[in-house]
């Protein structure tokens, strides 16, 4: 209950927010798909003139001849290249984006444990994408998983165009979706950081990639169960950070706290790295935003410009707050601020204003410093690196608030069905699929850590973890001694 508290003090804040989206002016009708479930539940373009008025009903036969058809799919060399462009940034997030964001924070005796971590995990989870994982999110119709139509990719060929992005091959859409996975997948790493078994990592990866990542990628964007009651989630608010800031959380209390936790410093090696790394996730993120567009269009230009400000915004507020507290601002706080923006924006990319993405940043930039102080010290959990602090609750704050920004009244596009568009409504939506995806992450988390437990343990000893991970468990260290 007390994560779910931030979402309601939240609404109270958007009522002193609201003025400055109002600034913004709606957005052009543009309802070209998103992200792969909205491309999947948006209606097609029409494809005549609204004007054209139907044969009259004395003659069916000349009607259903004049009557226009659909183009056929087409390949686009534009949105394929932006596409291929897209993946490659999202790669960059991950390896080397996430890794030396991580590693930065790390101590130096456990650099590269958590390097490796991150590295194999994107390794290990983009070939099980391609085994299973993208036929049971893309292919059938369950509430929960979709089906094995196309596992180890079957049907598939270098000519074959996605059925939910038409207008790229969908080995590129395979492609696109295997690098969420892997990072989603990765982010989790750092709440059980310098302290976890390296074969444990794996064995959980493994199942909650299977049970958790995969039915709540299908419910949201594969046609599943949140899919279909209009939840709204551009690039994965719900399908990657709250998963896995949940998924993070309940590792930290079933690993246990570092030793020392609470009575010395255990402080970052380097924060040059953590920098590194932080610059590079916001770079990778406009593959990650822009990319769920799934075409080089305006969508994706909106998508672009609010990952600039919403991160920026973020940045900004995270140091005021830091500056007040603490009366410095940091170059951690810098880095952690400008994440927590993006991370709070991912849901609402292609819904919500540019106006509307500045104040969901500074919102979130002040929210998400609580969550890695106030709110960590009130859950009592060693979440070493604050995965949850940033990315579970500013996937939260994301996901609830794209329902008001996404607005038009507040500059919003009205999500994928903006003549109907009911703030209230899909403000119901987005908290049903916030509460889903907290109760399914952390159910599937715990029995995932339990299994890994019973199998191999999930801690080190503690004198392998006092001399450090790089030497106890790969044999090796990041730094001449």
């Amino acid at each position: 209950m007390k994560k779910l508290l931030a979402s309601f003090i939240l609404g109270l804040s958007l009522l002193s927010a609201g003025t400055l989206s109002l600034a913004q002016a709606p957005a052009p009708a543009d309802t070209t798909i998103a992200a792969p479930v909205a491309d999947a539940a948006a209606p097609a373009p029409v494809a005549a003139p609204v004007a054209e008025a139907p044969a009259p009903a004395a003659e069916p036969v000349a009607a259903a001849e004049a009557a226009p058809t659909a183009p056929a799919p087409k390949l686009d060399s534009g949105d394929t290249a932006w596409m291929l462009t897209s993946t490659m940034l999202v790669i960059l997030m991950v390896i080397p984006g996430l890794a030396l964001f991580y590693g930065g924070l790390a101590r130096s005796k456990n650099m590269l444990s958590v390097l490796v971590q991150v590295f194999v995990i994107f390794a290990l989870i983009t070939v099980l994408w391609a085994v299973y994982g993208y036929s049971l999110t893309f292919a059938g119709e369950g509430q929960f998983f979709g089906g094995f139509d196309k596992i180890f990719l079957k049907g598939i060929a270098p000519d074959t165009l996605s059925g939910l992005l038409p207008t790229i091959p969908e080995y590129v859409f395979v492609a696109f979706q295997s690098t969420f996975a892997a990072i989603t997948v990765a982010l989790i790493v750092g709440s059980f950081a310098e302290r976890i078994k390296f074969a444990a990592v794996l064995i959980f990866a493994v199942l909650w990639f299977t049970f958790s990542y995969i039915p709540m990628a299908h419910m949201v964007w594969g046609g599943g169960l949140l899919g279909k009651d209009g939840a709204l989630d551009f690039a994965g608010g719900t399908v990657v950070h709250i998963n896995a800031g949940i998924a993070g959380l309940v590792g930290a209390y079933m690993v246990g706290k570092r030793i020392g936790f609470g009575k010395e410093a255990l402080t970052p090696h380097s924060l040059t790295l953590t920098m590194v790394g932080a610059s590079l996730l916001w770079v990778g993120w406009f593959g990650f935003n822009a990319g769920s567009a799934g075409a080089a269009n305006g969508v994706a230009g909106l998508a672009f410009i609010n990952t600039i400000l919403a991160t920026g915004a973020a940045t900004l507020s995270w140091l005021a707050g830091e500056a007040l507290h603490k009366g410095k601002a940091s170059m951690l706080g810098a880095a952690s601020g400008a994440v927590a923006g993006l991370v709070a924006v991912t849901p609402a990319a292609g819904f919500v204003g540019p106006m509307g993405s500045i104040v969901l940043g500074l919102i979130a930039g002040v929210v998400c410093l609580w969550g890695v102080g106030g709110l960590k010290k009130m859950l009592g959990a060693d979440d070493a690196f604050d995965v949850f602090g940033v990315h579970g609750l500013g996937g939260i704050i994301g996901a609830i608030l794209t329902a008001v920004f996404a607005s038009q009244s507040l500059g919003g596009t009205g999500g994928l069905t903006p003549d109907t568009f009911a703030m209230g409504a899909q403000l119901w939506i987005q908290v049903k699929s916030v509460l889903l995806t907290i109760v399914w992450s952390g159910v599937v988390s715990f029995v995932a850590y339990k299994i890994a437990d019973l199998l191999v343990g999930l801690r080190v000893p503690e004198e392998a973890e006092r001399e450090g991970l790089d030497i106890t468990s790969h044999g090796e260290t990041a730094y001449n001694r």
